[in-house]
């Protein structure tokens, strides 16, 4: 595989002006089908504003400011527990919940004093001690790193108290039901989640492209930062921003900094569905870093672009990645790809000796961090994609035919100018999927394989 530098204009894709709605049958059914597969009498989700996905997947309730918990029990009996300001915030929900005051939720200073506590809420709506109760944290453990003696459950220790004291039977953590790479039911989406991601995806990649083809020397980062046109769409992550002619530090937030000539530079916007990253050098040539490490990486980039497809397994994308970065004597820090959701990283099969396969209504993050770098050097390029059998590609296009058309095009643009030959069935959801510029002030001139 050759990589050559090229001048490609990115077209002007598009975006869907209206966030699809996921109707509230969905969520009613993803409630009924955790419950069943959990065989528990009682589940106890857990939210908070970091980890708010596994309750928004099953309610489309996010919490704001505080801490939740959805409560699901015998007979579709469903119960949001919410603090004072996420009250008035409940009727985003799109289930039959009934939605209960638990004011110890609230922020510090607030009144505490008009609603029972956790453990008598919890009798009042009808938990028993001989309950057999489920709880859902945001993560859950690997047999290799389970605590002796402990519950081993990713919520807050005053809840897991909570509800050892009310029941005589040992909690049971289902986590794993939503979350596991292949078997979670979190990792395969409707065709109408995929319009909902591609929503936040398309977005959060022409925020990246904006702010790399309008960076100048002399700007600070702040300013690159606000060409990004920000409209209030909900975030994955803070925004990164980092350029320096020492160490690149990829979680940075913006600074005051002013943009050198020859800085490296990186910066990433995610929004629900989706997140894009970008990083290079404010320069507009540099033989060495492009023949020495830009070259070796797109071809890796190149590489899990066509290797991934339906049935591939994550030790095979690994493998490969591994390979062709170590020929430039480089490593992928972490997974080299993730699956994606409203959380920015859900899981991955992509490890070694993986033999866990992509599946149909799978999304998934292309994310190869390589390191290590040399002081002053920014290298990544990270988009969202999706894939989807021949049936739920008919599905896609017969509910969302605006959104087809912008996939099909995606598809054509990085076959025919940037000459990856993917599979008919990965779907790109980032406007600017393997487009990628390792000099920042020649942004149209993009590594392509010939």
């Amino acid at each position: 595989m050759q990589i050559e530098l090229k001048e490609v204009n990115l077209p002007e894709f598009g975006l869907e002006e209206v966030l699809p709605d996921v109707p509230s049958e969905i969520y009613e059914t993803r409630c009924r089908e955790f419950y069943t597969k959990a065989g528990c009498d009682w589940l106890v989700v857990y939210a908070d504003r970091e980890h708010f996905a596994n309750i928004h997947y099953l309610s489309a309730f996010d919490p704001r400011f505080e801490e939740a918990l959805l409560l699901l029990g015998p007979n579709q009996k469903k119960y949001l527990l919410l603090g004072n300001e996420c009250v008035d915030y409940a009727p985003v929900n799109k289930i039959n919940a009934e939605v209960v005051l638990y004011q110890s939720f609230g922020l510090l200073g607030q009144d505490r004093t008009q609603a029972p506590r956790l453990d008598h809420i919890l009798k009042d709506i009808g938990m028993t001690a001989a309950d057999k109760v489920g709880v859902c944290g945001w993560k859950y453990f690997e047999e290799n790193e389970k605590i002796p003696s402990s519950s081993n459950l990713f919520i807050p220790a005053f809840i897991v108290d909570c509800l050892q004291n009310l029941v005589n039977t040992v909690l049971v953590d289902v986590t794993e039901l939503l979350l596991h790479p292949t078997k979670g039911m979190r990792v395969y989406n409707e065709a109408e989640n995929l319009a909902y991601f591609e929503w936040g995806a398309a977005r959060s990649s022409n925020a990246v492209d904006q702010i790399v083809r309008n960076v100048e020397v002399g700007m600070t980062e702040h300013e690159a930062v606000s060409n990004m046109q920000f409209a209030g769409e909900i975030l994955t992550a803070h925004v990164m921003f980092s350029a320096d002619k020492e160490k690149i530090i990829g979680l940075s937030s913006p600074s005051s900094k002013a943009i050198e000539f020859g800085d490296g530079v990186t910066t990433g916007v995610g929004y629900w569905g989706g997140l894009s990253c970008r990083a290079g050098v404010i320069d507009k040539q540099n033989d060495k870093y492009l023949n020495d490490l830009a070259k070796p990486y797109f071809k890796a980039i190149a590489a899990w672009y066509q290797k991934a497809t339906i049935g591939a397994t994550g030790g095979e994308i690994w493998n490969e990645i591994v390979s062709i970065l170590d020929q430039a004597g480089l490593k992928s820090a972490l997974n080299p790809g993730h699956q994606v959701s409203t959380d920015e990283w859900m899981n991955t099969i992509m490890k070694p000796g993986s033999k866990e396969k992509i599946a149909s209504g799978m999304a998934f993050q292309c994310d190869i961090i390589p390191t290590p770098l040399p002081d002053g050097i920014g290298l990544n390029c990270e988009d969202s994609v999706f894939f989807a059998d021949e049936e739920l590609r008919a599905e896609i296009k017969q509910k969302y035919p605006s959104l087809w058309e912008r996939i099909q095009r995606r598809q054509q643009f990085i076959r025919e100018e940037i000459g990856i030959l993917i599979h008919d069935d990965l779907l790109p959801l980032s406007n600017n999927c393997a487009y990628f510029s390792p000099f920042w002030l020649t942004p149209d001139k993009v590594l392509v394989v010939v």
